[in-house]
């Protein structure tokens, strides 16, 4: 499998570079990067921006992977196929697709085990030292690169990723269908997996986050109910709701120390809790409150087979997620489009950034 990364220069792309925290550029990178049997050039056309790119921007580092060198940002994307190697069969020039962006080790015993996503050498798109993809074209993997139907939007088939990790946790859940779910976060990871929950079979989801206007476009989004922590306690609405009995699961979508202190006081009985979110520092465990109700808990780290199902939901209309595309930047504004979603301005959930190309 090809790696995105930098080498040696021989062409030259126009690339959105993080320079050094706190420091971005648009300009002409250095790129070499050649299709082999097994890839496919992609001219990229939306690339969202994710909280882990703005993470980069802000602080140079997530834990253990730190900027050291200047890194093209961006991971979350879809395009067109304009190169294909000798021997990819399942795509053509003009393909239009969305693209999985960890690139796992094909003999990692991870990946031989089917948990690629937990591979340590994974190579993820805009994760040091690997490039990301707010450039004019990438190469990738034909494995790891999906056709989306005519009738998914470059802007839908660019939330294929962060929709992933929804359906990915909720997968984890193995919830029944007509269970009660609670969502705590409602940025985009947290409303994605509203929508994967209310698709894998929840009768009810409730949604706590501080933000009262990301609660409003959370109720629009079907069988919902918000919970804004900062003036009610959302244990004692969800029991109200629920007779006393509690959520059947609980994903942690915010990373968020307070969240998780009384994280299994709404879970009932023999319940699961799904951690989607990741903190930034350890936080405490309450094992006693989990014991009592015998609660299971799972992680999620990215997700692993999950983008076909996400591009049929889509395809299929049981996930719409345009309400969740709140504002849209062109590829020239994108230094602008980082500062503001740095801001963190209220309101606003997934931003994308437009390369220019035509297509829907």
């Amino acid at each position: 499998m090809s790696q995105a990364h930098a080498l040696p220069a021989s062409t030259e792309t126009r690339a959105l570079v993080l320079e050094a925290k706190d420091r971005l550029s648009l300009r002409d990178c250095p790129i070499d990067e050649t299709v082999g049997p097994h890839d496919v050039r992609i001219a990229i056309h939306t690339v969202g921006i994710c909280g882990s790119d703005v993470h980069f921007y802000t602080h140079g580092a997530i834990g253990p992977f730190i900027v050291k060198a200047p890194m093209i940002l961006g991971h979350e994307a879809s395009g067109i196929v304009t190169e294909v190697g000798s021997d990819v069969a399942t795509l053509k020039v003009g393909d239009r697709v969305c693209m999985e962006p960890g690139i796992p080790s094909p003999t990692a015993k991870a990946t031989q085990l089917g948990l690629y996503n937990l591979d340590p050498d994974v190579r993820f798109w805009a994760t040091p030292p690997v490039h990301g993809v707010l450039r004019s074209s990438v190469v990738h993997p034909a494995a790891l690169t999906f056709k989306i139907p005519d009738n998914v939007t470059f802007a839908a088939a660019a939330m294929v990723e962060p929709l992933a990790v929804g359906v990915h946790a909720v997968t984890k859940a193995r919830a029944a269908p007509g269970h009660v779910a609670i969502v705590i976060g409602a940025g985009p990871i947290g409303l994605v997996t509203v929508l994967a929950a209310l698709a894998g079979g929840a009768s009810h989801v409730f949604v706590s986050d501080l933000d009262d206007t990301k609660l409003d476009l959370a109720r629009t989004l079907g069988a919902v109910t918000t919970v804004n922590v900062g003036r009610e306690k959302l244990a004692d609405v969800v029991k109200a709701a629920t007779e006393g009995w509690g959520a059947d699961v609980i994903y942690e979508c915010s990373g968020s120390e307070r969240a998780v202190a009384g994280i299994f006081e709404p879970l009932c009985p023999g319940g699961v809790l799904v951690f989607v979110g990741i903190p930034m520092s350890p936080v405490p465990y309450d094992v006693a409150s989990a014991m009592v109700k015998e609660a299971r808990v799972e992680h999620v780290f990215r997700y692993a087979h999950v983008f076909p199902r996400c591009v049929a939901m889509l395809a299929s209309g049981t996930i719409d997620v345009a309400p969740l595309i709140t504002r849209t930047f062109a590829f020239e504004d994108s230094v602008e489009a980082f500062e503001i979603a740095a801001s963190a301005p209220k309101g606003e959930v997934k931003m994308q950034i437009v390369m220019g190309l035509d297509g829907k």
